[in-house]
């Protein structure tokens, strides 16, 4: 299978060039702006694409490819693309000029205006995304400038012979008219990629691997939250190694109502999965108590899972007379992204740890097992795309993301039972009542939040001191960006009302209108 290597500067769009180009079927996947040039010919890829990035090339220690990368262009004849910083990256280091913007950049929307023939970015204006406050002064010899901004800045030059092409704006957002074109033609044309790469490969690819790292003798274990990626992971896994997996379900007290019920019943009932539950409920309470720090919480939580694990594994030593030596998780492509930037083989130093994930970034060192991760390469809904291919329940697919450390990232401030219980309750009827109205399956993500914050309300003509919540829906395609969820204001009234008569300790509830970015989806 052909692949194309993605160089990332610390755009916070490089996660959208993936995605972009992984919708052509064609597979893509992230690495540091400076990873070594034998990394790269380790990977093989059949083109390489130059994120962009914050940063100005003609500054000291600015980001920049390995210093053998272009000698080995230019011998291989290596499809490359940059963009924005990428393009100024190419400029710079081929030999022409970059200078700060006369006028202080371009952001936003802007018309790009073709200046002669282009294969690759065609012949009619367009409207393109801009970010950038640098600008090409004077273009490498072999360069040709085939397009600029309505402003007369450089926007996309090409050396067809050498297949080095540059683009100023981001084809890759949605605002650039026909962006996927020309990250299309880049492909198939220039670098003559076909569309080999869907969820029957990555399956058949990855029971293969799965195989190979567990042997015909290692057990493993399967970290079942609950959610749609553990339950994909450990079909995918089971399909691998058979009875040697054992599931295990971690109740740690922050589930949905009666979660743990409807979990068990379908690994069990549906997917034919051997789960043991445990109920370790008193112990994360425990050690969560008076903790208030985010990411505090998720280092708790992720050390707590791992703890009960062991447990586990020592358990089926015990049946087996042989530990298992692996642990199965449904990390996905964002998790790493979010959670270690500077480490890991996606990793990289020009980014900045958005949150620690509990499965990633909040695992423990000594650790005591390796770790299966067959969803680690992919997004969200790809896993609902190889999930269908493995014949999970689609009722199952389409449930919302829950997080792994649960409700505990969803109660703001200390976690205790009596919160929880309080969200758990204010959850069930915010979901309930989407199914009802026929609104759930709309939205990429809904949930309830608890504020530590108490107000003054009146119930049944008596002064209440009582707590607050709030509601968060979105609207995503890969959980990286998303928007929030315009309801019918009549809607949000009903569930408020709702909510206050029929969860006690409530008597006010707020609706979060924030996008990602800047927020995140999730509160912590």
């Amino acid at each position: 299978m052909k692949k194309v290597l993605i160089l990332d500067y610390g755009s916070q769009y490089t996660q959208l060039i993936a995605r972009r180009i992984r919708d052509l079927g064609i597979y893509s996947f992230i690495m540091p702006g400076d990873v070594s040039l034998a990394r790269i010919q380790e990977y093989d890829p059949s083109a390489v694409i130059l994120s962009g990035g914050p940063s100005s090339v003609y500054e000291k220690d600015a980001p920049s490819f390995a210093p053998e990368f272009l000698d080995f262009q230019k011998r291989s004849k290596l499809p490359v693309l940059g963009i924005c910083y990428g393009l100024q990256l190419l400029v710079h280091h081929l030999g022409g000029k970059v200078n700060p913007g006369q006028h202080r950049g371009e952001f936003g929307k802007a018309k790009v205006i073709p200046t002669r023939e282009s294969t690759l970015v065609g012949t009619s204006p367009r409207t393109a995304w801009m970010s950038h406050g640098d600008e090409v002064s004077q273009v490498p010899t072999g360069f040709t400038v085939v397009a600029r901004s309505e402003a007369g800045t450089v926007a996309a030059v090409e050396n067809p012979a050498a297949k080095i092409y540059a683009l100023q704006f981001h084809p890759e957002v949605t605002h650039t008219e026909n962006g996927g074109e020309i990250l299309k033609y880049f492909l198939t044309q220039v670098a003559g990629l076909k569309p080999d790469w869907n969820m029957s490969s990555v399956i058949e690819t990855q029971i293969a691997k799965i195989r190979a790292q567990v042997g015909s003798d290692d057990h493993a274990i399967c970290a079942l939250s609950g959610g749609v990626d553990s339950a994909v992971a450990a079909t995918l896994v089971h399909q691998a190694i058979g009875d040697r997996l054992h599931c295990v379900f971690v109740d740690h007290g922050l589930m949905r109502l009666d979660e743990q019920k409807r979990v068990m019943k379908l690994f069990k009932d549906e997917l034919g999965l051997p789960v043991e539950c445990v109920d370790a409920s008193d112990v994360f309470f425990t050690k969560l108590q008076g903790v208030t720090d985010p990411e505090q919480k998720r280092k708790i939580i992720g050390a707590e899972f791992i703890a009960v694990f062991r447990e586990a594994a020592n358990r089926l030593e015990t049946t087996f007379k042989r530990r298992p030596q692996f642990l199965v998780q449904g990390t996905l492509y964002p998790d790493v992204i979010e959670s270690s930037p500077a480490t890991g083989t996606t990793g990289n130093k020009f980014s900045v740890t958005i949150k620690s994930h509990h499965n990633v970034g909040g695992l423990p060192k000594d650790l005591g097992f390796a770790l299966i991760e067959p969803l680690r390469d992919l997004f969200k809904d790809e896993v609902r795309k190889l999930g269908a291919e493995l014949k999970v329940p689609t009722a199952f697919l389409k449930r919302h993301p829950f997080p792994g450390p649960g409700l505990g990232v969803r109660i703001l401030g200390e976690v205790t039972r009596a919160r929880v219980e309080i969200l758990q309750k204010v959850d069930e009827v915010f979901i309930q009542s989407l199914h009802e109205a026929g609104l759930y399956d709309q939205i990429w993500q809904a949930f309830a939040f608890f504020l530590p914050i108490r107000s003054v309300g009146v119930q049944g003509d008596f002064r209440t001191h009582d707590h607050m919540v709030g509601l968060r829906a979105v609207t995503s395609v890969d959980g990286m960006t998303a928007d929030w969820f315009q309801f019918d204001p009549r809607f949000l009234a009903q569930v408020s009302t709702r909510i206050c008569n029929e969860v006690r300790g409530v008597n006010r509830v707020v609706y979060d209108i924030s996008s990602k970015p800047p927020a995140t989806i999730e509160l912590e």
